[in-house]
């Protein structure tokens, strides 16, 4: 099967795009499938498109192509909000579902506004809870009878580390500890299979492998078993079982229509979903394969390039997401350098260059032609002009 399909992406000439794994690029469907909301939908039947065009059933369709991709089950996924807001709902139902346990456990490599929404849930409750913060590696030692949930990211967003997902899933169920998995850097990246994993709650955002567009909104995946004992804490008027029923009273859907919260964004919703058109018939074994000869081959070039450079992510490619970082001194600086000669990576502080490994629109040409460009950046000293020092609000 080929994976790569580059011509519908619209891609700047010129430009090799290693940023996927933070904003994907943009589908050739997306703008046209924007413009017909607008100007058809919105434009020609105003409100009344809530029903002649079916928006209020577009959160929970989306949110089925997405649970393809991830291997969940149609009816456990919906779509909106933000990831942080996800994260806080699966938060506070996994506390709930465990109420004598006061330890959410975490880990050190995981993303910061997950351990904040955390940090915040356990300001509002004030019930001695705790979060516990360890080691990636002290993981499995730490989950323990005191735990009530494990929250994790499956792929650190710095290096591409991957947890074990089902080592650690098994380990929390040995535990009756509830299991949340964050995959923000793997939705669209690797072969996820919840149904057979057996967690109870996933979240993740949709505008890095998945193209969905800045500000995209993310997902949330509720073990179908499970819906019915969740009350949700954020219980918005799009989560109750009749929302133009108007009731004073919350009173929640019996499906996952109730991890839905406020009005749906549906220009993003739109645009998210002609994005994953390009992944209708995408397998996503094969997906894996084609960006571990990317990245492997990336590691292999740049190294043989640029000895000063650190590689920050696991070299075996079984324990790496889709995406490959090396450390630098200057990385920030390096980066600038790099992006203004045509190759778009990232930096994360205090000295990550990170790289993203999309197969759909990159090919063994680019990744070759990205390591000689950052060859001749860090060999030749580019990073070092006045101009590439500052540093901007977004790295």
């Amino acid at each position: 099967m080929t994976i790569l399909r580059k011509e519908r992406f619209d891609l700047p000439e010129g430009i090799i795009y290693l940023d996927g794994n933070s904003l994907g690029a943009l589908p050739k469907g997306a703008i046209e499938r924007a413009n017909d909301v607008m100007a058809a939908e919105w434009g020609t039947s105003l409100i009344r498109a809530w029903n002649s065009a079916d928006w209020m059933a577009l959160p929970a369709k989306v949110g089925d192509r997405i649970g393809r991709l991830i291997g969940a089950p149609a009816g456990s996924v919906m779509t909106g909000d933000t990831l942080s807001i996800k994260v806080y709902q699966a938060l506070q139902a996994a506390l709930q579902m465990r109420p004598k346990r006061r330890v959410i456990l975490t880990d050190s490599g995981n993303f910061p506004s997950d351990m904040y929404m955390a940090q915040g849930l356990i300001r509002t409750l004030d019930r001695d809870y705790e979060l516990r913060v360890v080691e990636p590696e002290a993981v499995h030692a730490a989950i323990t009878e005191e735990v009530a949930a494990v929250m994790l990211t499956h792929a650190d967003y710095r290096t591409g580390r991957l947890h074990d997902m089902p080592s650690i899933t098994a380990a929390a169920h040995a535990h009756d500890a509830v299991m949340i998995w964050d995959l923000a850097h793997s939705a669209g990246a690797l072969a996820v299979d919840l149904s057979a994993l057996g967690a109870e709650f996933a979240v993740g955002c949709t505008y890095k492998y998945l193209n969905g567009g800045p500000g995209a909104p993310a997902f949330i995946y509720v073990r179908p078993d499970l819906i019915s004992e969740i009350a949700p804490a954020l219980a918005g008027w799009m989560g109750h079982d009749a929302p133009f029923a108007m009731e004073p009273g919350y009173r929640p859907a019996m499906s996952i229509e109730r991890m839905r919260v406020g009005t749906p964004a549906i220009v993003q919703l739109a645009i998210l979903d002609a994005a994953l058109d390009v992944w209708e018939d995408v397998d996503m074994h094969a997906l894996r394969d084609a960006s571990l000869v990317l990245s492997g081959l990336f590691i292999d070039e740049v190294e043989r390039r640029c000895p000063s450079l650190e590689l920050a992510s696991p070299r075996e490619g079984s324990r790496r997401g889709s995406q490959v970082s090396f450390a630098f001194e200057h990385g920030y600086a390096a980066m600038q350098a790099l992006i203004d000669h045509g190759v778009i990576g990232d930096f994360r502080a205090p000295d990550i260059m990170r790289f993203g490994f999309t197969p759909l629109y990159l090919d063994e040409a680019d990744v070759v032609q990205a390591a000689e460009t950052l060859g001749a950046v860090i060999n030749q000293d580019l990073w070092r002009h006045a101009k590439y020092q500052t540093r901007s609000l977004v790295t």
